[in-house]
């Protein structure tokens, strides 16, 4: 447990509204003391912490300005919420983040109205920045109504292409929004110094005002002698400010950059806004990920994701490992087709550690390729690729992935291009929750005509479909794997090359067969044991293919037992109805055969430990043992189902 910060101001926080109360001296404090907080509060139960470090004293200055929850501040992405979640009456609830049963990690509509809309996945502030602006307008009646709507998007999400969209779209209506473009990685400007200080004083002043009527088009309202100076004295400032050009030309006007841990400068700025903006605005604001905590600062992430860890040092406590994990497993296999095949190119987008391709990128520069936060550009980038003659894999998440699937579909299944997906955080992830679930990935893909989708079993297999993925060019192919640690099996020297279509024995019994896909299968074994110590032996298979399906394989089975128990880590309508179907067309269901399909529940599961959520998905091995006794309708006399 870390020592509790002394907190004087922040005691006397218990929703925003509270800050009105403070000078702006004293909101300084406060900010000083929500870093103290936030930093206690995250090493004892893991999370983001650089992201919101990074925005102390924005969140702040935002609540002391505007009148939250009236109005709207949507966090993008909202890793970077915790310190907002502690000033909006969640402080009392901080250390259970992450955890069954409490905070989530994003910002949640259902936790509370400072909350106004649900976020995990990235660029998708300003487009509901924008909705909730026309609903104002349109005289929309909500319990707290509807005032300023304001975006915070980070400049990683700000190069995605719906952010753009939003803008777009938002410049052409030209509604009341305040869009804060939250720079940490100074992507767009250049680093904050005496001009910048210079800019933002001017900005908070009425001299700007005037030239930003200038700049909106007023300027042939001057007299004649001032029509010039005006257009020069415009053009001069886009051009000392870098980045407003574009955002100008889009409709907004644009503020910066300034510095975001300058509280004057935020008030001042945030102030002036309220006070005066009419149409669209964005504020360019430049911070420093991990800000005020030296062992974030001096990481390579700035502390991006972190376990639970010790204040003084830094050092966090991870358990130790017996078995690598299936992202290192799927990188170092990929390296290992690369050294082999020059033609292997690996692409991501914007995940490079978090999907394995660190070890790629240093080996092979020149043939991985991060396009940022733009899935939908990765996916038919990586068709280009293949129609090229390259053999490119698409590494990203499975949750991440759907914001790519028309291309998936388009540009990729639609003209059979040998696209390989590689798909991590398969199934139920943990703490990230439901927005980070790999839940969809088996239904959405295997619908697709002449996609392969394979899923691995365990570490070992994992190799192999890398590297029958590298050796497949007949069309799109899939393997989707989980987060986490395998399962400690033998490795492989090198990946074998699979059969495509064909699945493999397990355990050979009697009476009831288990065919699994994917990491259940552990689970299936445990069960199995559970059986057999009843005296019942059930045959144990790994389909290894969701598309296409064993026939041979589903088809024996059908015909030598009673019945068939599907078993996989995701939703309705994947394998288990793939099987359903081929059992259906073959008349099997005619015999009287028993047929039933465990798959994540119609429900999204909140976050928790995995095998806790397994276990509230009932897909763990006393699961399926109920499930097997109850299809052979053994009843569990004086038992509990776990």
């Amino acid at each position: 447990m870390s020592a509790k910060p002394d907190t004087p101001l922040l005691d006397r926080v218990n929703v925003p509204a509270d800050l009105k109360q403070f000078s702006d001296a004293e909101l300084r404090q406060v900010a000083d003391e929500l870093r103290a907080e936030t930093i206690a509060a995250v090493s004892e139960t893991g999370g983001h912490l650089g992201a919101g470090l990074g925005v102390v004293e924005m969140t702040v200055a935002l609540h002391a300005v505007f009148d939250t929850p009236k109005d709207r501040l949507i966090w993008d992405v909202s890793h970077q919420c915790y310190p907002h979640k502690i000033i909006t009456g969640r402080r009392d609830r901080i250390r259970t983040l992450r955890q069954k049963g409490g905070l989530s990690g994003f910002t949640k509509r259902s936790e509370s109205p400072y909350d106004p809309f649900g976020a995990a996945h990235s660029s998708t502030s300003i487009s509901a920045a924008l909705g909730f602006a026309v609903a104002r307008d349109l005289g929309g009646a909500t319990e707290h109504g509807i005032g300023d709507a304001i975006a915070v998007i980070g400049d990683g999400s700000m190069s995605a292409g719906m952010a753009f969209e939003a803008m777009n779209n938002a410049g052409h209506l030209g509604r009341r929004l305040i869009v804060i473009l939250n720079d940490n990685d100074m992507s767009i400007a250049p680093p904050v110094g005496a001009l910048s200080s210079y800019l933002s004083r001017l900005y908070a002043g009425d001299p700007f005002q005037e030239l930003k009527a200038a700049a909106k088009g007023a300027v042939s309202l001057l007299p004649s002698p001032f029509q010039e100076g005006a257009r020069r004295a415009k053009d001069m400032l886009k051009h000392m400010t870098v980045g407003g050009t574009l955002f100008e030309e889009l409709g907004f006007s644009y503020l910066g950059p300034i510095d975001g841990h300058d509280m004057e400068q935020l008030l001042a700025v945030l102030r002036t806004v309220k006070a005066r903006a009419t149409g669209p605005i964005l504020i360019h604001a430049i911070t420093k990920k991990g800000k005020g905590y030296a062992p974030a600062e001096a990481r390579d992430d700035k502390g991006h994701a972190t376990a639970r860890f010790d204040v003084v040092t830094g050092k966090q406590h991870k358990a130790p490992s017996n078995a690598p994990s299936y992202t290192s497993v799927f990188g170092d296999a990929l390296v290992a087709e690369a050294a082999r095949d020059d033609k292997i190119v690996a692409v991501t987008a914007a995940m490079p550690d978090g999907t394995g391709l660190g070890l790629f990128a240093e080996r092979y520069p020149s043939r991985c390729f991060d396009v940022g936060i733009a899935e939908q550009h990765g996916v038919t980038f990586c068709g280009a690729l293949a129609a090229g003659g390259m053999k490119p894999f698409c590494a990203m998440y499975s949750t991440f992935l759907q914001r790519g699937y028309d291309q998936v579909v388009h540009d990729v299944a639609l003209q059979g291009l040998p696209v390989r997906f590689a798909i991590d955080r398969a199934g139920l992830v943990g703490a990230d929750g439901a927005t980070h679930a790999g839940s969809f990935d088996i239904a959405y893909l295997a619908n697709l005509p002449g996609m392969v989708v394979m899923a691995a079993a365990d570490e070992a297999e994992l190799v192999h479909m890398v590297a029958t993925a590298a050796a497949y060019n007949d069309g799109p192919i899939a393997f989707r794997y989980p987060r986490g640690e395998g399962v400690g099996v033998e490795m492989p020297e090198r990946g074998e090359v699979l059969e495509i279509g064909k699945g493999r024995m397990v355990q050979q019994g009697a009476r009831v067969a288990i065919l699994s896909f994917g990491t259940r299968l552990s689970e299936v074994t445990k069960a199995a044991e559970a059986l057999s110590a009843r005296g019942i032996t059930p045959t144990v298979a790994d389909a290894r293919f969701a598309k296409p399906l064993d026939r041979e394989m589903i088809l024996d089975l059908a015909a030598t037992h009673e019945a068939l128990i599907t078993i996989e880590e995701g939703a309705v309508g994947g394998f288990g109805s793939h099987v359903a179907q081929l059992l259906s067309d073959e008349g099997v269901f005619d015999a009287g055969f028993k047929f039933r399909s465990m798959v994540l529940p119609d429900s999204f599961i909140d976050q928790a430990s995995p095998d806790d959520m397994y276990a509230a998905a009932h897909l763990n091995a006393p699961d399926i043992e109920a499930k097997v006794l109850e299809v052979l309708g053994i009843a569990q006399i004086g038992e509990k189902r776990a």
